[in-house]
Formats: structure tokens, C-alpha cells, sequence
């Protein structure tokens, strides 16, 4: 098994950090992770996309080895300011977001338009209310001094137990993960557990997402998804057991310029688990882009 790539550097780019591939290609992408993630889930799709784009993948507010938010403000409207301040700097991107990451790059889309050159999500949190395993954890999570309990509850198990209990929820295969990947997630988990804002920064979060998934009006997601005037490119993987794969369907219907791909043997990251496969599906859709074409389904 060949070693992996190594994490690309950081640095940190006003309130957070950011790592970023060499610069190269006058492209530039932005990459949003999900719940409890951080930049490192990007860095094999990076890897493979660097010769076309020059890639940023943000720590959000209080993950990663971004700092807490000041004003603790961890909703999905605070993060996707965050990610607005990035772009800002960058200037016009694809931008790409995983499940929490999904759904900011969404209210990203929507309402800067002007920064957004393509938009790819993979498995993004997209209001739903059907009982599933996942979004009960993540509603359990949001409960005031519930999540607070839990949360200090599985902090006293090993940081072994909880990574390998975590890839065996958002892989589909976990015994594929590389060894040296589950061993920088075990190191960057200790590393978490040491700082002061790690359960406020991990709750907060989960709570965002409960509350965009009950919010109503014209900022609702599935609203603004209506809004997205970039070219758009939804990856779901059949094996995902957080985001029901049939909320595809429904994603297809939102989106005004969009086309869907479903990847058998892949779960929740299909970024992580098939990168190849991700970068050629984004790869089409930014040729797209620059050809002026909308995505066709299929």
C-alpha cells in the first residue's frame, strides 16, 4: 500500500487556518469540511486536483488549528461568513463542501454568487427529517446539557476507540483506511482534547445544523439551494449512513444547473474514500465551467 501524501502546510489567513497547495494553476478552489472534520479531509482530492487548481481548505471556526470564534457563533451563517472572508481573499473559486461543509458552501453560493465559480458537495447536510442513526446523534448533540454531558463522557475513551468508531460511521469500508491516516486522525484528536474549545466548537456546530434543518422562509436551505447560480456538481456515495442517498433526488430538483453522481463502495467522504474518482467527476464539471456550459444529469 502506497504511503499517502503528506497534509499540505497552513497558515493562517485572518481569524483561520488555512492549508493550501503550491501555487500554480491561476484557478483556485476553496474546501469546506464537515462535522467534526477539518482541512486534512481534503488532502488526497487536493492532491489530485493540484495541477488545475490551487486549493485552499479551511479550518472552521474552532476546528482543526483554526482558534475559537470570538463571539462563539458557530451557526452555519457564521461559518459560511468565515468562508466568505477566505474567497474574499482568494477571489472567485470552485468551492466544494462536505456534509456541514455542504451545507455552507450552499449559503455560500447563494447569497456571494459573485465568488463562486463551481460548486461541488459531497454528501452535503441538506434539511432532513426522516429518523436516521446520524442526524439523532448530531440532534442529541444539540441538546442543551445533554450534548455537554455526552460529549464529556466520550472524551474519557480512548482516542483509538473513537476514531476507529468514527471512520466506521462515514466510511463504507473502514478496514480500508491507510494506517498512517488513522494514525494522524488518532495524534490530531489528542491534540484536540487539550483545548478549551473543542466540545463548545463541536456543539455549536451541531446545533447549527439542527437549526438550519428546522429554519423556514426564504433562508432555508432548500430555498437558497434554488438561488445557486453556479454550476453544480452533488456526489453522494450509496453506502452513506448520515445523509440518505435519496435526498439526492430531491437535491436534483433544487438546483438549477445541476448533475448528480452516486458512487457505489462509498460512504460519507467519498473525498477520502474514492479521491480519484471525485477529482474526475469536479475535473469535468470546472471544464464545463470555463467552456460555459451547464452540467447535464447524468
Amino acid at each position: 500500500m502506497a504511503e499517502p501524501v503528506a497534509h499540505w502546510p497552513g497558515r493562517m489567513i485572518g481569524p483561520v487556518h488555512v492549508r493550501s497547495t503550491p501555487e500554480g494553476p491561476g484557478e483556485q478552489a476553496v474546501f469546506v469540511h464537515g462535522l467534526a472534520g477539518s482541512a486534512t479531509n481534503w488532502t488526497d482530492l487536493m492532491d489530485e486536483l493540484k495541477d488545475v487548481v490551487t486549493g485552499h481548505a479551511i479550518d472552521l471556526p474552532g476546528a482543526g488549528c483554526s482558534p475559537a470564534a470570538p463571539d462563539g457563533d458557530y451557526s452555519v451563517p457564521a461559518h459560511a461568513r468565515a468562508v466568505i472572508g477566505l474567497l474574499e481573499h482568494t477571489g472567485p473559486a470552485h468551492l466544494f463542501g462536505n456534509s456541514l461543509g455542504g451545507a455552507v458552501s450552499v449559503r455560500v453560493a447563494a447569497t456571494r454568487p459573485d465568488l463562486v465559480r463551481s460548486l461541488t458537495l459531497v454528501s452535503p447536510a441538506l434539511p432532513d427529517l426522516y429518523p436516521r442513526y446520524g442526524p439523532v446523534r448530531v440532534a442529541a448533540a444539540a441538546t442543551p446539557v445533554l450534548g455537554e454531558w455526552v460529549a464529556s463522557r466520550l472524551k474519557l475513551l480512548p482516542a483509538e476507540q473513537r476514531v476507529n468508531a468514527t471512520f466506521r460511521l462515514v466510511w463504507a469500508n473502514a478496514h480500508a483506511v491507510h494506517p498512517v491516516r488513522l494514525s494522524e486522525a488518532i495524534e490530531e484528536l489528542r491534540r484536540r482534547d487539550d483545548l478549551p474549545h473543542t466540545i463548545a466548537a463541536m456543539l455549536g456546530s451541531a446545533r447549527g445544523i439542527v437549526t438550519e434543518y428546522l429554519r423556514r422562509g426564504p433562508d432555508a436551505l432548500w430555498r437558497l439551494a434554488t438561488r445557486v447560480e453556479a454550476p453544480t456538481l452533488i456526489i453522494h456515495g450509496r453506502h452513506d449512513r448520515l445523509v440518505r442517498p435519496a435526498m439526492a433526488a430531491r437535491a436534483v430538483r433544487a438546483f438549477p444547473q445541476v448533475r448528480l453522481v452516486l458512487l457505489p463502495g462509498c460512504g460519507h467522504v467519498a473525498m477520502m474514500e474514492q479521491p480519484r474518482l471525485v477529482a474526475v467527476e469536479a475535473r469535468r464539471l470546472m471544464g464545463e465551467t470555463r467552456l460555459g456550459n451547464a452540467p447535464l444529469p447524468g
